[in-house]
């Protein structure tokens, strides 16, 4: 009988996970026993999809703002520190900034405008072309913000983070000063000692600001990169991907989990004589159309994932095919003509006029994508999902 279903993915319920737990024995028991309860089966090429937070949760991979203070004052000097380019975010980076601000006597905080790196948004274009603002040359103390501007809240949080962030640099005991630039040089002005704290453009930021002369340049990724007074830590990461866990500590991106993801696949395959791929993930990679923010605030989607998880999708687009190759087919005809094609593709399809509008990403980032959406990130009860069917086409 001819499959009716293609792609469903599944969020998958599981006891609440605490450090030392047997994770990968309790993701293949959920998984294991939701498709006994909800009576289907596993196949071949399944994707067991973990989120990244109770990976860093059964680890134990926490540090709290001391930890911070103390490698942030170790690497960065523990004077004045030009902090620029955060973005706008109580759970992301709110305890972060906090442990920085306890590692210094003065923070320059310095925002991109009008929006962070991310697409939360301090301002809007419109409100920047009314008051004749270049956002790519001019650099705006706060006095001068605020006498623009005003006071501006977050559509979604109702924050106004520059106060927000002011505040907590003041009750961290640092003196604060804030300015308004998106020219990383900037900050030199106003201080040499410089931790960049965009996530995706960190690379570059670094290269600039030594180049320009800056005298100490860390990013997020190079603070909490070892252990400190017996804190969790992250070797590649160092920050980057690090959550609110409570008022005064974090919890950080995962620590090595390779061998999670190939331990799982092992138990399924054992268990139940099916390959399956299996994957970590934390944000997905998408945008929001009404907030403009762009979700991935993790400085990878999948920080894991088995060897079938590698690469980009190789697929047809059945649309171009029906109204080009086969415009004069239909019916039976037309969908005999669809499945050849599919079967007879061979090798990659870059170029290859048929495969326009398919999706050019990594499969890592599109399942991460789907599952984040199907987990969210409240109270559904739901971190591992399980995608069954991405890999199939419309000959299976």
């Amino acid at each position: 009988m001819e499959r009716r279903v293609g792609t469903v993915s599944r969020g998958v319920r599981c006891p609440i996970i605490r450090e030392g737990d047997d994770l990968a024995k309790i993701v293949v028991d959920s998984v294991l026993g939701a498709a006994e309860s909800e009576g289907f089966e596993m196949r071949d090429k399944d994707v067991i999809s973990i989120t990244e937070s109770i990976v860093a949760r059964a680890q134990g991979n926490y540090a709290s703002v001391e930890d911070i203070a103390a490698d942030v004052k170790a690497k960065i000097g523990g004077e004045t520190i030009g902090v620029i380019f955060p973005i706008l975010s109580r759970n992301r980076f709110a305890i972060c900034l906090k442990g920085i601000a306890m590692g210094a006597k003065k923070v320059v905080l310095m925002l991109s405008y009008p929006s962070d790196e991310v697409g939360n948004a301090l301002l809007t274009y419109d409100q920047l072309d009314e008051k004749g603002i270049n956002p790519y040359s001019d650099v705006l103390t706060l006095a001068k913000y605020r006498e623009l501007f005003g006071e501006n809240k977050h559509e979604f949080t109702g924050v106004d983070y520059v106060e927000y962030y002011s505040n907590i640099i003041k009750e961290a005991g640092a003196e604060v000063e804030v300015i308004f630039a998106n020219q990383a040089k900037a900050i030199l002005d106003y201080a040499d000692c410089i931790l960049t704290c965009d996530i995706h453009t960190r690379v570059r930021t670094k290269r600039i600001l030594k180049a320009a002369g800056a005298k100490v340049v860390c990013g997020l990724d190079d603070i909490m990169t070892a252990s400190v007074n017996g804190s969790g830590f992250n070797a590649k990461y160092g920050l980057l991907g690090s959550n609110k866990a409570t008022e005064d500590k974090i919890k950080l991106f995962p620590q090595e989990c390779q061998d999670l993801v190939e331990d799982i696949q092992k138990q399924v395959l054992d268990k139940t004589g099916k390959h399956v791929e299996v994957m970590v993930y934390g944000d997905g990679a998408f945008k929001d159309p009404q907030g403009k923010i762009w979700e991935l605030a993790d400085p990878v989607v999948s920080p894991a994932f088995t060897s079938g998880l590698i690469g980009t999708p190789n697929e047809l687009k059945l649309k171009y095919l029906a109204d080009n190759d086969f415009k004069n087919l239909s019916g039976a005809e037309l969908k005999a003509a669809i499945e050849e094609s599919i079967k007879a593709k061979n090798g990659s399809l870059v170029g290859n006029m048929a495969s326009q509008g398919t999706t050019p990403r990594q499969l890592t980032d599109l399942i991460g994508s789907l599952c984040d959406l199907t987990s969210g990130s409240g109270d559904k009860g739901t971190p591992v999902v399980l995608v069954q069917g991405y890999f199939d086409n419309y000959t299976d």
